[in-house]
């Protein structure tokens, strides 16, 4: 039995999907994390449990040929990257095998995956941070939040984010140490400056400013403003969120804008996306192209014209919006009033007469319409982590749709669901995993799942 402190020699021999290195010791898995299969390492153990162990590397004896140079200061540190020790081939090896491991041990389908396609980018590919502010040993810094906690690590320039995203936030904490506006203090709930919350739009060069307060107003926003149109590569807009909740969530209720539109204009898919801070928009756009166009091949769009397409969890319309054009109707279900208003704004934007939108829960949606008589063609869904509910993949079923399209954040969640399906009837006959998080440990998926 394990003990904690003992240091072991282990040989990684495989990752699991947080991307932790797993070896074993006289059968019990020991989980060490930024390691890599074919690693040989010294390890600490530092957790005990009854049937596994967690450990830290004390010497790495023999590196595994899968490694590469850490290039991040903060890497072991931040949390947002679980892979930067890997090179990207097999990062996207292990992705792939996450995702069809899943579909095997979950949903127990064995379906041939098509070959992941990974990201045109690696690094800089993020059109979205969040840093929380904070006081760090006496100066106002900005950064990420240390793994499972909320204490913060400054970082000034993540590899993630576009690089002046690294200038917006070094200004922001010297103009509030400079005015002397406190940061924000979770302990006690005073301070003003809660988060900084940037977004960039990479088609119109254009970029979101939103600081998260905790108050009312933002002194000197103007002559802050002024200073961030200088470092941004285009237009800029700034805005306000007011938060005095003392909970997690980030944005409050509304938006106040101090200079520009409050929102900005990005292309996915073929179509204009007006963004506003609350705005579902894919963080990797290039990528989401991959992914967009992946979906409309499982569509059938290129081999017949859907009467009726319908989009649940259908966010600010992005996917039902970039398939119009190859349907007779696309109609999209989404439970954030806010987001369907965007929706509804971005096909007008478009000019897109075939699409029209409904604020629903997805499961009472497809409830609804099933009710109405509604028989889609072709049903998307995109849907969060926690992926489908079951009573609207039946309702789903009993539309009948020829083809359901399945867009997945969590593999997992889409291994059940398809059970759920094959156990209704419908199979999952194509699948594709496609990285739109290089270097962290997610990756999305499509299946296209039809009746048998």
């Amino acid at each position: 039995m394990l003990k904690k402190n003992q240091i072991v020699r282990l040989a990684i021999t495989d990752l699991t999907h947080e991307g932790s290195g797993v070896g074993h010791i006289d059968g019990q898995a020991v989980f060490v994390p930024r390691t890599a299969p074919g690693d040989q390492a010294d390890v600490k153990i530092v957790q005990v449990r009854n049937s596994y162990a967690y450990g830290i590397v004390e010497q790495l004896v023999t590196p595994s040929s899968d490694r590469v140079e850490n290039d991040c200061p903060v890497f072991s540190r931040c949390g947002g990257c679980a892979l930067r020790h890997l090179s990207y081939e097999a990062e996207l090896a292990a992705k792939e095998e996450w995702v069809k491991s899943n579909m095997r041990r979950i949903g127990k389908i064995d379906l041939e995956w098509e070959p992941i396609l990974p990201s045109p980018q690696m690094d800089r590919y993020r059109n979205k941070a969040q840093y929380p502010i904070r006081m760090v040993n006496g100066r106002v810094q900005a950064g990420f939040f240390a793994p499972r906690s909320h204490r913060l690590i400054p970082v000034e320039d993540c590899k993630l984010q576009p690089l002046y995203f690294a200038d917006i936030c070094r200004e922001v904490c010297a103009f509030a140490e400079e005015k002397k506006i406190p940061p924000y203090d979770e302990e006690t709930g005073s301070g003003l400056l809660r988060h900084l919350f940037l977004r960039w739009a990479e088609t119109t060069r254009q970029t979101l400013v939103c600081l998260v307060l905790n108050g009312n107003t933002l002194p000197y926003a103007q002559e802050l403003a002024r200073r961030l149109e200088a470092l941004c590569p285009g237009e800029m807009t700034l805005c306000f969120s007011v938060n005095t909740r003392r909970d997690n969530v980030i944005l409050g209720d509304n938006i106040q804008v101090v200079t520009g539109s409050g929102r900005i204009v990005d292309k996915l898919g073929g179509v204009e996306l007006s963004l506003s801070p609350f705005s579902f928009y894919q963080v990797n756009r290039n990528a989401a192209e991959l992914l967009y166009g992946v979906a409309r091949e499982y569509a059938g769009l290129a081999e017949t014209t859907p009467k009726l397409i319908l989009d649940l969890y259908c966010g600010a319309g992005a996917i039902g919006l970039s398939m119009a054009s190859g349907a007779e109707k696309v109609i999209g279900v989404e439970s954030v009033a806010a987001a369907v208003k965007d929706a509804k704004a971005n096909a007008a934007r478009n000019g897109i007469r075939n699409a029209e939108f409904m604020c629903a829960d997805a499961a009472d949606a497809a409830a609804h319409l099933q009710k109405q008589g509604l028989r889609p063609d072709v049903v998307v869904v995109d849907p969060p982590r926690k992926g489908v509910a079951e009573s609207a993949l039946k309702d789903i079923v009993a539309m009948n749709p020829k083809r359901i399209v399945y867009v997945s954040c969590n593999s997992a969640t889409l291994a059940r669901d398809c059970r759920i399906l094959a156990d209704c009837g419908y199979q999952a006959v194509r699948g594709r995993a496609v990285d739109l998080f290089p270097r962290t440990a997610h990756v999305e998926s499509v299946a296209l799942i039809t009746k048998l």
